[in-house]
């Protein structure tokens, strides 16, 4: 059985890594510039790489018109909220989604409704989809817990070697990630950027990841650091999405520091601590406070330097309530949802 993985966006296909290197398969992609930049990403991580060979060769990519899919024989994951239509009824469609994060679905909700399945990784998904008014039939729901969590809990991420990638100069020291999402979601980089780097890195290793709406920022960025000579922050590519995927960065992390992102909630994965920026943000998903990450993270507002913040977090944190969330919001943790994909997909 052929297997597509489909996104909007590039980025979004990191979602997709896991399963294409255990199943194989072909990306789909509706633009020719995604098409392109896709091919221009694999290949720019695959020169540059920090892991292993990850492919043998690039993935194919096709360009297709999804809304009117013609001779296309397989299984359809999308990792986007979008129609997917095949018009002569040869694929299977199941939705995936990029993330597990409070902000509210792009495009339609009933949308959601026209897949075949779902992949579940939890019961926040699950919450999201209660709240967002809609109703999926329990045999089109699988449950899957999160694939993404599997490199990290069967050991298969060299830290040693991703840290020497980026370039960490002093592993002594601990390591606090900044991953803000962007201006959907009332992104924080601009905001903070600046003062961070100035301060966390007077003490601590900084990596900041930029949503990859602002990767554009990135040689700006690096220029502003060079300037000032502002040492110990390392920027963290997220349009490079085999070298520089989300999980590698939350893996060799101490602390998380984000605002709106569904980051806040891959990284309970880690059970160390997170600090949430205030961004006034409110069009989110309504959560039970069981699977609200404010509940136990510490939320910064600007009233302390962000030095004496994150230090007052790392003593004040309590890393039994962080596995307890984890536990809440994703099914199994156990290293296995690749496997249950798998499993599941051979019985369709």
């Amino acid at each position: 059985m052929n297997i597509y993985y489909y996104s909007h966006q590039v980025y979004q296909l990191s979602f997709a890594i896991q399963l294409y290197k255990q199943l194989g398969g072909f990306f789909l992609v509706r633009k020719l510039n995604r098409k392109l930049r896709l091919k221009w990403y694999c290949r720019k991580s695959q020169r540059k790489n920090s892991i292993d060979s990850i492919f043998e060769k690039p993935p194919k990519v096709f360009l297709k018109n999804i809304k009117k899919l013609t001779g296309l024989k397989g299984v359809i994951i999308s990792y986007s909220n979008t129609p997917i239509i095949c018009s002569d009824n040869g694929c299977i469609k199941i939705f995936m989604g990029h993330g597990s994060g409070d902000k509210k679905y792009g495009g339609s909700v009933k949308t959601l409704t026209t897949y075949d399945f779902h992949f579940i990784t939890g019961k926040k998904h699950m919450a999201k989809l209660d709240d967002s008014g809609i109703h999926i039939p329990e045999e089109k729901l699988i449950k899957i817990g999160n694939p993404r969590f599997d490199e990290l809990f069967n050991g298969d991420i060299n830290k040693g070697q991703y840290l020497k990638y980026l370039g960490v100069k002093d592993l002594t020291r601990k390591i606090i990630l900044y991953a803000p999402t962007w201006k959907w979601g009332n992104g924080t980089l601009h905001l903070y950027f600046k003062n961070f780097s100035r301060q966390l890195s007077k003490d601590y290793s900084l990596i900041i990841r930029p949503h990859y709406f602002d990767r554009k920022y990135i040689p700006r960025m690096k220029k502003w650091l060079e300037k000032r000579e502002i040492d110990n922050v390392y920027i963290s590519n997220p349009a490079n999405i085999l070298t520089n995927d989300t999980m590698y960065d939350i893996a060799v992390s101490d602390l998380l520091i984000s605002d709106t992102s569904s980051i806040t909630y891959e990284y309970l994965i880690t059970k160390n601590p997170i600090v949430i920026l205030d961004n006034n943000y409110t069009d989110l998903h309504e959560m039970p406070s069981t699977m609200d990450i404010k509940t136990i993270a510490t939320v910064y507002n600007e009233s302390s330097s962000i030095s004496d913040f994150v230090n007052n977090t790392f003593e004040n944190h309590n890393p039994e309530s962080y596995k307890s969330m984890l536990d809440e919001c994703f099914y199994f943790n156990d290293g296995q949802s690749t496997k249950r994909i798998t499993k599941f997909l051979q019985s369709v």
